[in-house]
């Protein structure tokens, strides 16, 4: 099902609209849908996350095929997401020794991935991920290499089906 603001609901009301267009409004990127923060031990930043955003952490999970475990925080439409590598290995574990704690990632939720993935990857970018994966947060994710993006590791992100 999606879900149109109403300024993309008059284009389709109100004027006629070529295949091309219809897809490029109902598949885009459609909101941050969280930030990614690496941090070294998630038994001292969640209870500082929970302090600093006056809400408690709802959700960790362990993602094994990515050897990190995460921990998701909700403040109004964003969400926040800690990023730590409880055996000291795989990617977060390199980029918390590279650059130390901080911003890692922006996770940007889309209707239909593989077709974004496909945009993207026609215009120049360069996926780090040949097809969607399961991630965490009941999420298919991709992720688009940081420098075909301003330095940026950028997320794509889409509900997987029930």
């Amino acid at each position: 099902m999606f879900i149109l603001n109403s300024f993309k609901l008059s284009i389709l009301i109100n004027h006629s609209v070529s295949q091309t267009e219809l897809h490029g409004v109902l598949n885009q990127m459609e909101k941050v849908e969280h930030i990614g923060i690496a941090v070294k031990d998630l038994s001292l930043s969640i209870p500082l996350f929970e302090k600093l955003l006056h809400t408690a952490c709802y959700k960790t999970e362990i993602i094994e095929a990515d050897k990190v475990t995460t921990a998701f925080f909700q403040t109004g439409d964003t969400k926040i997401e800690l990023v730590a590598s409880p055996a000291q290995e795989g990617p977060i574990q390199k980029f918390l020794d590279q650059r130390g704690e901080g911003l890692h990632h922006i996770a940007f939720a889309v209707q239909d991935i593989e077709t974004e993935m496909q945009r993207l990857r026609s215009e120049g970018f360069v996926l780090l991920d040949e097809k969607p994966r399961p991630g965490a947060d009941n999420k298919m994710v991709c992720f688009l290499h940081p420098k075909s993006t301003g330095g940026v590791l950028v997320e794509l992100c889409m509900e997987r089906p029930k």
